[in-house]
């Protein structure tokens, strides 16, 4: 029943049945399989990689195999698992390669959807792989995906405002708290409306890292069971940290969808001093500002002086479909895409690359923590049901909530209601 509902709108019990049996590994082809000439088509998502390493990918794959093609096709995020859901389960229509949200992967590996790569580990990068991706993409010890990459959250804070300020630089997730507050009250150039941190409720990435960083937790498996954990000591200790800084650290709590996707705008503009932001943010901020040493650059503090928080780490794994024609040359692309240029590439445009042994090449400052954020990182319950029936219009919703000054504890245990409804189907 489990997967019908999940893979509702692939229509019918005979496409989960013919995605069933493919998993077996029959229709991925072996790790020896001989790849002759032909097409891979890889589906990215809009936004992942800009044109210019698309072409990049493109062309080394065609220079490593010889009158063979890597067709790249971009998808919108918007309608992309009802969209998977029909493509992978057609024989026809899949294709060869997929990048998927990390937070609707096993949403896929656990249906059959995506073929077992486990013996691929080792030339793809092996321990360097991101380790919660990996974890991510793995059921019953076998692998079917791998980090493709990862947007590390950290902190950029405007240097010449703290100063201004008199404001240290924070160490403990407790002394950040207190900064962010003492910067939008002290409002150093007298700008109006002037905001500590930018912190919204529908950045759900964000707010989620703010609160990993104080100890929250979504839920936890019990058994075959996940339970709800907003309400739990720790992570309402979170929730009223964050009502704090929603109230007194930052003015855009309740700032739109459109406005938070283009939130670097308020850093460069002045209007805020401090920004939770991945590392490709760091590419959007006024080269003026870097130039004039006024941008600095930390991970989100944990409580324990020098030592990164948890943060989420949103981003992609890429798998190789069940349903590809051509298996033995997917393994092929994806050996493309793990090799030192293209790592290299998704790094200088701001990702942490999949394979962290190049995460030292993410693009300015960022890079030099990169790493260590991407190791700390955490992600959403690694459940099916994330993503499809759970997922991002729920946790904006509870922020928002959260943001508008509701109480925490009664918000805390109707979230964690919801939440086990949800994911115990």
């Amino acid at each position: 029943m489990k997967f019908r509902r999940i893979l509702a709108g692939a229509t019918a019990a005979s496409a989960v049945l013919a995605l069933a049996a493919c998993s077996t590994g029959t229709g991925a082809g072996g790790a020896g399989d001989e790849a002759e000439a032909g097409t891979v088509r890889m589906w990215v998502m809009e936004g992942s990689l800009s044109e210019e390493s698309q072409q990049y990918l493109a062309d080394e794959f065609a220079k490593e195999n010889p009158g063979s093609e890597l067709k790249i096709e971009v998808q919108q995020w918007d309608g992309i698992v009802s969209k998977l859901q029909t493509a992978l389960a057609s024989k026809n229509e899949s294709p060869d390669l997929v990048e998927i949200g990390n937070t609707q992967t096993t949403t896929f590996t656990t249906v059959g959807a995506f073929a077992d790569v486990t013996d691929l580990k080792d030339a793809l990068g092996g321990d360097d792989l991101i380790p919660s991706f990996v974890d991510a993409s793995t059921v019953d010890g076998k692998i079917y995906a791998y980090p493709f990459y990862a947007g590390a959250r950290g902190v950029y804070y405007r240097t010449d405002l703290f100063e201004q300020a008199g404001i240290a630089v924070p160490q403990t997730i407790g002394e950040f708290d207190e900064a962010v507050a003492a910067l939008q009250q002290a409002n150093p150039e007298g700008v109006a409306d002037f905001s500590g941190m930018y912190l919204a409720a529908v950045d759900v990435h964000g707010v989620g890292s703010y609160l990993f960083s104080h100890g929250f937790e979504y839920a936890e498996k019990d058994g075959d069971k996940w339970v709800g954990q907003a309400s739990s000591p720790a992570s309402l200790a979170a929730l009223e940290s964050l009502q704090s800084t929603f109230e007194n650290g930052t003015t855009y709590a309740l700032d739109s969808q459109a406005g938070q996707k283009s939130f670097e705008r308020y850093f460069n503009e002045g209007t805020t001093g401090v920004l939770i932001g991945t590392g490709n943010i760091g590419t959007k901020i006024d080269q003026a500002l870097w130039d004039d040493k006024k941008v600095g650059v930390i991970a989100i503090p944990s409580d324990e002086p020098g030592v990164a928080g948890a943060t989420f780490a949103g981003g992609s794994n890429i798998g190789l479909a069940t349903n590809s024609q051509n298996p033995a040359l997917a393994k092929k692309a994806l050996e493309t895409i793990f090799a030192e240029g293209f790592q290299t590439r998704l790094a200088e445009e701001g990702w942490v690359p999949g394979n962290t042994g190049y995460a030292d090449s993410v693009a300015g400052p960022f890079g030099e923590i990169a790493g260590e954020i991407i190791t700390n990182s955490k992600l959403t319950p690694n459940s099916p049901e994330w993503g499809v029936t759970f997922g991002g219009a729920q946790l904006s919703e509870f922020f928002t909530r959260i943001a508008k000054g509701e109480d925490v504890k009664a918000t805390a245990k109707a979230f964690d209601e919801q939440l086990d409804a949800a994911l115990n189907k």
